[in-house]
């Protein structure tokens, strides 16, 4: 029997336990694949393929897993239920993974549904500059264990801007530092350096500037990186642990 499955709604929430008031702990974009590892009444107990985290989903009419030709690489994109913008359905995230079975001038096709063929790229697709997109997520709003345009946490929006550039990285941020190996010192940051605190962590855009998904603030912003220190220092007591580099 096929164990492995794949997300075909736009996302849904994995739990810490079997109980929609239990602690959303991370969630499951469309096209991610899953395992189940035991079956409750109203739940699974399941295994995400991408990045091994465990955890409880409701269950709903899942399939048999699809292996992706492309992903969507924009913030949101638009599907509809034909070639055309008159009937929408509904809005997948970044790094949603589709498997095209047709395309015309506009747009692709993937399970009974369009998609603007402006708005994917084929499943091997990768940027030297791993984080390119971030800046999308600017002003985005800070939800914990959030993965989308409609909210995201902060070692989420490490995780989904890597995987979207087929490079591997743990969904949370104790487990990001254990992975990335190359460590650097804050006096010689650059672009794309990863900035961790205990429990939090960003992205240096340049020397000066960082993005992160910051709880505090509710929101994804930009910020001046030593004053994001001192901020971080003052309201949390936490200073910098590590800097990587990938």
């Amino acid at each position: 029997m096929n164990n492995l499955y794949s997300n075909n709604y736009p996302v849904i929430n994995l739990y810490k336990r079997s109980s929609s008031r239990s602690e959303i702990v991370t969630q499951i974009i469309y096209g991610e694949g899953f395992r189940i590892i035991s079956r409750l009444s109203k739940w699974l107990k399941i295994r995400i393929k991408e990045d091994k985290y465990v955890g409880y989903i409701k269950k709903k009419q899942f399939i048999s897993y699809v292996k992706p030709t492309h992903k969507v690489s924009v913030l949101f994109a638009k599907t509809y239920r034909n070639p055309n913008f008159k009937k929408k359905i509904t809005e997948l995230p970044y790094a949603a993974k589709l498997k095209i079975d047709k395309v015309n001038s506009k747009f692709s096709k993937f399970q009974n549904s369009w998609i603007e063929t402006q708005n994917i790229k084929p499943i091997k697709y990768k940027t030297k500059n791993f984080f390119k997109d971030i800046k999308n997520f600017n002003g985005v709003k800070y939800v914990w264990g959030g993965k989308t345009f409609k909210g995201i946490d902060c070692s989420a929006l490490i995780q989904i801007c890597l995987n979207f550039n087929n490079q591997a990285c743990p969904r949370d941020s104790s487990q990001q530092i254990k992975f990335f190996k190359k460590n650097i010192k804050l006096n010689k940051i650059k672009k794309n350096d990863i900035i961790y605190w205990k429990g939090h962590v960003a992205v240096a855009l340049s020397k000066k500037k960082l993005i992160h998904a910051y709880g505090p603030k509710k929101k994804t912003l930009i910020m001046n990186i030593p004053n994001t220190i001192k901020l971080i220092k003052k309201t949390a007591n936490l200073k910098v642990i590590s800097v990587k580099r990938i």
